[in-house]
């Protein structure tokens, strides 16, 4: 691969991430969880959910297609899924529905609200499989540390970041992100069909 090439593959991967993990959404959802909190405990949760993520998205950057073989599922039919998940997850993003992602313990907050489901969800599972067999393992790899570092620091900083910005702005962001996640979930959907199709014939 071209240096060039694997270049664009990780901007390409490193968008796609930005979008499905929507570091604007966790800056709000950081905020609301971890009031009353003081620096230092919202840092260790911050690298908490982060820690999480990266950990789990890994397994299934490396591990996802073992799976889906070991559950006698093609890979086609898991990108068609997968583009529904994420076009759900793109329309409610737009629409600013409410996902269930509050926990009343605090010590929680981190490793489960937004470690998993928020950061490290289906859509976030789903793309890096994909992301994987579009682009090999290296260039998702790289996009998934820039993107969960870039995660990492909004939410050290996230009260700055809002103050800064405006809660209203910093919704427009997300709904936008929203919406691009959205048009990525039908180039999904129609590529998964795609393959069906060359399939059956």
């Amino acid at each position: 691969m071209a240096p060039t090439e694997f270049i664009l593959n990780v901007i390409k991967s490193f968008i796609a991430l930005l979008i499905i993990l929507d570091p604007f959404l966790c800056v709000v959802v950081f905020i609301s969880l971890t009031k009353g909190m003081n620096k230092t405990e919202k840092a260790k949760q911050a690298f908490i959910a982060v820690s999480v993520a990266f950990g789990l998205l890994i397994f299934f950057l490396f591990l996802g297609l073992w799976l889906l073989d070991l559950m006698g599922i093609s890979f086609p039919s898991f990108i068609v899924a997968g583009g529904v998940i994420l076009l759900i997850l793109g329309v409610q993003s737009v629409l600013g529905i409410e996902f269930s992602k509050k926990d009343n313990s605090h010590k929680k907050v981190a490793a489960i609200v937004i470690g998993t489901p928020l950061l490290s969800g289906p859509g976030a599972m789903t793309t890096v499989i994909i992301l994987s067999q579009h682009y090999g393992y290296w260039p998702p790899l790289i996009a998934l540390i820039l993107s969960l570092g870039i995660t990492w620091i909004m939410m050290i900083w996230s009260e700055k970041i809002t103050k800064l910005m405006g809660a209203r702005l910093i919704e427009v962001i997300s709904r936008v992100l929203g919406l691009i996640l959205a048009a990525l979930a039908i180039e999904f959907v129609k590529n998964g069909v795609s393959e069906m199709i060359k399939a059956f014939k």
